[in-house]
C-alpha cells in the first residue's frame, strides 16, 4: 500500500485529514518534545480505531513526510 493510499483510507474511515489530526494532537499536547510515537499510535487507535500502520502514517505526517 502506498503512503497516499494509507492517507486516503484514513480519510475515508475517519473523515479527517492529516492536518485535522495535527490540530487534534496539538490540542492534546501530543506534539511536544519527548512524546513517543507509541503514545500517538495509542491515541489514534483508541479514539479513531486506526491500526498501527495507519497510525504510523499519520505520525509520519507529523514528522514532515508527505509521500
Amino acid at each position: 500500500m502506498s503512503f497516499q493510499a494509507y492517507i486516503d483510507t484514513i480519510k475515508a474511515k475517519t473523515g479527517k485529514t492529516p492536518e485535522d489530526f495535527r490540530q487534534l494532537a496539538e490540542a492534546k499536547g501530543l506534539l511536544k518534545p519527548g512524546i513517543k510515537a507509541g503514545e500517538i499510535v495509542a491515541w489514534l487507535n483508541e479514539d479513531f480505531g486506526l491500526g498501527r500502520g495507519h497510525a504510523m502514517a499519520i505520525y509520519a505526517t507529523f514528522k514532515g513526510k508527505t509521500e
